[in-house]
């Protein structure tokens, strides 16, 4: 696949953040685009809500994006938080730059998550039916 960030920079959809507690129960959130750090991390804002609770767990997610327009495009990362954060500024400057607002915000704090890209696999593989 081409660089993921030129990727997410250029292509319009909707993302899907899965996480699991350590009983394995599962939440699906609807996330921002990742903000890639380099390479093989990249990073989301989240709220003190059940995804970020699960990951205090199991360090393991699924970040699922389709494509506008369907046809079952789109792309689907392997991840494993590796630190969290919770400097204010550095978040301010990234939803700024990125323009846009983390819903709910008001009186939660907010974490900058970090992950480590494990696999990467196209929303639809070969073979598969949308």
């Amino acid at each position: 696949m081409e660089n993921l960030r030129e990727y997410f920079e250029r292509t319009e959809g909707v993302g899907v953040l899965a996480t699991a507690d350590f009983g394995g129960k599962v939440d699906a959130a609807l996330y921002e685009r990742p903000n890639f750090i380099d390479n093989e991390t990249l990073a989301f804002v989240m709220t003190d809500h059940l995804s970020h609770q699960d990951l205090g767990s199991n360090p393991h997610a699924a970040y699922l994006f389709m494509e506008s327009g369907g046809h079952g495009q789109g792309t689907r990362l392997y991840l494993t938080k590796i630190k969290e954060e919770q400097d204010d500024a550095a978040i301010d400057r990234l939803l700024e730059q990125k323009q846009y607002e983390v819903p709910d915000t008001e009186e939660k704090p907010l974490f900058l998550v970090y992950f480590h890209i494990d696999r990467i696999r196209r929303l639809v593989e070969d073979g598969e039916q949308p």
